[in-house]
């Protein structure tokens, strides 16, 4: 055995998971080490900021075709296979333990972490990274304990990333070379053939979303925020759409911007950092976040930066639009201490409406909360991937069915009744397009969004004067200081009015036909909740 345990922690012997001859083990570095080794592995290069950038490789996103979880007994009544693909337990056992094999001789990096701020509802994590800036990358997403609870940490799941590791499909029951393989019973993820660290923080919260509903607890795919009197709010949205961008206000306590529980003690944040897209980042407009991206510590993945003076590009997406930046939760001066807060006073739901016809903010109610949550809508437009030519819906049950080992009438059911039950106000914000579809219309401007946000938040909104849709049934503003009027109403914004009917008949249709597969599944007020065609 040539095992060499670097820096504090474990005792391999005490691992559920036994690796064979590793020239070294480096366990629970910390920063600075973990950039000494990511230099000396040319794994990144530093900004004049001090962040570490770095490159994913031919992965620029995750893989969610590649994904696989175990099926067997234990998971066969209980996940969503029409959204899961499956792998037997032969198949997952072979490919642990080829990935144990091709481990041998190398250098690996461990952290133990958790998953989940509320001690009643989180998950001790050990990761195993092959790559230092791995390592760094996932000790700023999570939960990092304190140096004692270190002492006899055990792991209720167990995440093994080698990006070196090629699977063969026909032996490993995969699809390709990448594998993203989930052992739910026994808290076991297997990534390999991929350098996309967001891979790792989704797989926890894979686990969450598999574990917590049994205990009655609402996982989230949302961004949260508490004002000064105590009341937080959730954002719910798909990636682009703003969640980390609008939980950032300078006048409202960051508790997290991507993954959060729902429990009978209020919302609690999963991780213990912040994963930002950063592309065409402005400092003037997102200013906590470029604060961010300027610090040692931060990984910036993909970003341009010159090979002299080091400056970072944010405007460059030759390599990928999918920029991001992660870096741990107390780099935002305003951020919760403890990634906790009471129960919600809002629910937000934000869609980029690439066809212009929704809205800027709209109240909904429960039922048509759950309507939309279900619906998961936001657009696709031309030129993002190849062959849109023009807006294409995307719905994602519960703004993140990838991540959903269990059917999505689970979590609606869970988040209807704790609506209901602390009397939420519910919103629907468009940080879409406005006064025509994507390529006419323009981008809803971030300062209107701010200032419809600001009056839903601090109540102000509920109290004015609403109208009822026409197309899409929910009640609109219409009067709010700092926002024109006539943007409140799409209709007024398009100077084709036959051109703005059609498409909003177009995005309810689409709606109706995405919903029709979850008929039946939940239950609620359907004449209050569904769509009119006007």
């Amino acid at each position: 055995m040539t095992l060499r345990i670097i820096g504090g922690g474990q005792d391999e012997r005490d691992d559920p998971i036994h690796f064979n001859n590793l020239a070294a083990l480096h366990a629970n570095l910390d920063e600075p080490s973990l950039y000494e080794e990511a230099i000396r592995r040319r794994e990144g290069r530093i900004s004049e900021g001090g962040a570490l950038v770095v490159e994913t490789g031919s992965h620029t996103g995750r893989s969610p075709k590649d994904k696989f979880v175990v099926r067997e007994a234990a998971t066969e009544s209980t996940v969503w296979w029409d959204n899961n693909n499956a792998v037997s337990r032969e198949a997952f056992d072979r490919l642990l333990a080829d990935m144990l094999w091709h481990a041998t001789g190398k250098e690996l990096f461990m952290q133990d972490l958790r998953g989940g701020a509320d001690p009643a509802y989180g998950i001790n994590v050990r990761v195993y990274t092959e790559l230092a800036w791995h390592s760094l990358f996932i000790r700023n997403l999570l939960i990092r304990p304190e140096a004692a609870e270190l002492a006899g940490f055990w792991p209720d799941l167990t995440i093994i990333d080698l990006p070196s590791f090629k699977a063969d499909p026909e032996r490993h029951g995969c699809r390709s070379e990448t594998v993203v393989a989930c052992d739910l019973a026994n808290g076991i993820v297997l990534i390999g053939g991929t350098a996309y660290a967001g891979e790792m923080k989704k797989s926890v919260f894979t686990m969450l979303n598999y574990r917590l509903p049994g205990l009655g607890v609402m996982p989230m795919h949302c961004s949260a925020n508490a004002g000064a009197e105590g009341g937080s709010a959730v954002f719910f949205g798909l990636s682009g759409t703003g969640k980390t961008t609008l939980s950032a206000s300078p006048d409202r306590t960051l508790i997290g911007d991507d993954e959060h529980g729902w429990s009978g003690n209020g919302i609690f944040n999963f991780e213990g950092g912040c994963y930002a897209k950063t592309i065409r980042l402005k400092a003037e407009e997102e200013p906590l976040i470029h604060a961010a991206t300027q610090r040692f510590g931060t990984v910036l993945e993909n970003v341009a930066m010159g090979r002299s003076g080091r400056h970072i590009d944010f405007d460059d997406d030759r390599k990928t639009e999918n920029t991001r930046a992660a870096y741990p939760l107390h780099f935002i001066a305003n951020a919760s201490a403890t990634g906790q807060a009471g129960h919600p006073k809002n629910v937000v739901m934000l869609t980029a409406d690439a066809f212009g016809v929704m809205p800027p903010i709209a109240r909904l109610t429960a039922d048509q909360a759950i309507y939309h949550f279900l619906s998961g809508f936001t657009a696709k437009v031309a030129g993002t991937e190849r062959g849109v030519t023009e807006p294409q819906p995307t719905f994602s049950a519960c703004f993140g069915a990838p991540f959903l080992p269990r059917h999505p009438a689970v979590y609606a059911t869970l988040l209807r009744d704790l609506i209901r039950r602390h009397e939420v106000d519910c919103w629907l914000v468009n940080t879409g397009w406005t006064g025509g579809a994507y390529g006419v219309g323009r981008r809803m401007p971030i300062v209107w969004t701010r200032t419809l946000l600001n009056a839903a938040l601090d109540g102000s909104l509920a109290r004015g004067a609403f109208r009822t849709d026409r197309y899409f049934g929910f009640k609109v503003p219409t009067d709010v200081p700092g926002v024109p009027k006539h943007v409140l109403d799409p209709f007024k914004t398009w100077s084709d009015k036959a051109g703005y009917d059609a498409q909003a008949r177009k995005l309810v249709g689409m709606f109706v036909q995405n919903f029709a597969r979850f008929e039946g599944a939940v239950t609620f007020d359907a004449a209050d909740a569904v769509l009119t065609a006007g």
